[in-house]
């Protein structure tokens, strides 16, 4: 991270790629002979008894000629509308396009010293065991049992750094600030345990978030630039019993997802234009009002349109101008209308149920569309997404759950809850009451993390996996942020997430990392990140942002066209994480996630 990466680094790591790249022979023919080159490097490495190549190190070899032979492949640089190439001919022949980035040239650098074999991965990787030479049996499991201790002895220490909202001293300071909400509002410790109450005194500006909760001046300033743009804006009081202190560090998580940075603001402001609206294609995937379908067996159903707070990650803030704005609520014929849809298309076996948040609506309202659902036949399958677990678990009283579970037939018919826990300070005992109400009664619960910078630190992510398990929710999916130009502040790289999940969550019980990391295509759905076949890196930007090409699921059996999607480029993720007081130097094998 301390070296500065220029063209002329470039220039210092292979007198082979100068040969080539310096050749007046023209860009074609230069394409060919790097090629030959990558598979080369690539074959000959393998195949070469005599050199000193960890098996480990072979493996960011191939990996590395993958990846180049999908930079210079013409159709890559068609779809990209930039040639990887042609900048590092211009490179190496002295004339460097001073627009590229020192992310480009970082993203060069490392990809031509893992071709290279100049990256020694097991030397630099976080645990280092002995041979076990001729050990076998019994002698062998004793050593590798004491290798596994010590990564769980290393797992653990490193998830500590991340308290929850379960630990004492934590809870004891949120009834001290449950205290101060109540006094502000004007409500008693029987009106905490209210749902309705928390809904009449949403926090909807800086003055009553103020009340609520400590606040630094620039998120004073960001809230009332975010109002007076008619930005939509909201914040429980039960969520606002969570903030710490502005200075703490600890509930950044917890306020990045309320309290909107300059960057949203500035991209929204002024203009609903300001949105990426719709920017997963709802709108080619609705056949009927109140309905998307991306998938065969399932289709969203959405009979409410607000929250009663709002995320900066929804995907539907083009739609809402307000927590619990009027008119949120699809009338009867709307709501009719679109259950007769799913009547008439019997290969619906599974309805979502969300919106917004449907558990805004009456236990009535919801039980009027439930009782409709499950009078299909071909129903199977009702799930609820909601984040009501987090941003205000009274909403669980015993009459909704049990309202929730009659319409549960074992064989026949499933309910499930699908929420959003974002952070081991979100998981508090409430959070578990509502969850364990849920579970007693046979409903399982699934969490849906969005894998956004403020939950990408070294084994962040994992700490609140292994709490939410313990709070009888299962992992389900990792999100890759959407590409929406007012979220960028909270993106991370394909590689981190896939970093995260190789070197972090793969150090804990089956259970505890079920979760999947995929991204979710446009009008396409959800490309799992896991396997390569499903996505190809085709190029490099100009800033350094790799750029992929993501397959259809379905493209072994349907036409379907892929879709072109531009990442964060490494060298800025690593540069916040460094401004956040992260050692990046652990983070150095990211560089090799594709």
């Amino acid at each position: 991270m301390e070296k500065q990466y220029t063209p002329e680094l470039f220039r210092t790591i292979s007198d082979e790629w100068n040969s080539i790249l310096g050749a007046d022979t023209g860009i074609e023919s230069i394409r060919t002979e790097l090629l030959h080159h990558v598979n080369h490097r690539h074959f000959y490495s393998y195949s070469d008894r005599d050199n000193d190549f960890h098996d480990l190190d072979l493996v960011v070899i191939r990996d590395c000629a993958r990846v180049w032979r999908g930079l210079l492949h013409p159709r890559s640089e068609s779809l990209a509308g930039f040639s990887v190439l042609e900048q590092l001919i211009n490179a190496v022949k002295g004339r460097p396009d001073m627009s590229l980035s020192e992310c480009f040239w970082a993203e060069v650098y490392h990809l031509v010293r893992g071709i290279e074999g100049k990256f020694r991965f097991h030397e630099k990787a976080l645990f280092s065991f002995s041979d076990t030479g001729e050990l076998k049996g019994r002698d062998a499991a004793i050593v590798r049992s004491s290798e596994l201790d010590q990564m769980h002895k290393h797992l653990e220490e490193r998830m500590k750094l991340f308290r929850s909202g379960l630990e004492p001293e934590v809870e004891k300071a949120r009834d001290e600030r449950v205290g101060r909400i109540l006094k502000a509002a004007g409500g008693s410790s029987h009106d905490w345990n209210d749902w309705h109450w928390h809904l009449r005194n949403i926090a909807r500006d800086s003055s009553t978030l103020a009340g609520y909760a400590d606040l630094s001046p620039d998120e004073l300033k960001n809230i009332d630039r975010t109002c007076a743009a008619a930005i939509p804006f909201g914040v429980t009081p039960y969520y606002a019993s969570l903030f710490q202190s502005p200075d703490s560090g600890e509930d950044a998580s917890v306020r990045a997802q309320v309290l909107f940075p300059g960057s949203y603001i500035d991209s929204c402001a002024g203009s609903r234009d300001g949105y990426a609206e719709d920017f997963m294609l709802e709108g080619d995937t609705s056949p009927q009002d109140l309905i998307t379908r991306r998938y065969p067996g399932i289709v969203i159903l959405k009979p409410y349109n607000s929250c009663p707070q709002i995320c900066v990650y929804c995907q539907r803030n083009w739609e809402i101008k307000g927590p619990l704005e009027e008119g949120s609520m699809a009338d009867d014929e709307q709501v009719a209308s679109a259950i007769n849809w799913i009547k008439e298309h019997e290969a619906i076996t599974e309805v979502l149920i969300t919106g917004g948040d449907p558990l805004v609506m009456s236990d009535s309202r919801l039980r009027s569309i439930l009782t409709e659902l499950a009078g299909i036949g071909h129903v199977e399958r009702i799930r609820i997404g909601t984040r009501m677990p987090v941003t205000l678990p009274m909403r669980f009283t015993d009459s909704l759950c049990d309202m929730l579970a009659s319409f549960r037939q074992p064989g026949r018919r499933e309910i499930a809850l699908m929420t959003h826990i974002q952070h081991p300070t979100e998981v508090t005992p409430d959070l578990c009451a509502a969850v364990e109400k849920l579970k007693s009664r046979g409903i399982s619960v699934y969490n849906q993390l969005v894998f956004t910078f403020f939950i990408s630190r070294r084994f962040e992510a994992a700490r609140l996996r292994s709490l939410i398990r313990l709070c009888g929710v299962d992992p389900y999916y990792s999100f890759y942020p959407k590409g929406k130009l007012e979220t960028a502040d909270y993106r991370v790289p394909i590689a981190r997430m896939l970093q995260e999940q190789k070197e972090e969550s793969r150090l804990m019980p089956g259970l505890v990392r079920t979760d999947e990391p995929v991204y979710n295509v446009p009008g396409l759905g959800k490309n799992n990140l896991n396997a390569w076949q499903n996505r190809d890196l085709i190029s490099i930007r100009a800033n350094g942002a790799r750029v992929y090409e993501f397959h259809p699921w379905e493209k072994k059996i349907a036409d379907q066209r892929t879709y072109v999607g531009e990442d964060v480029p490494l060298l800025d993720y690593l540069s916040r994480l460094k401004k956040a007081g992260e050692d990046v130097s652990d983070y150095r094998s990211i560089w090799y996630y594709f």
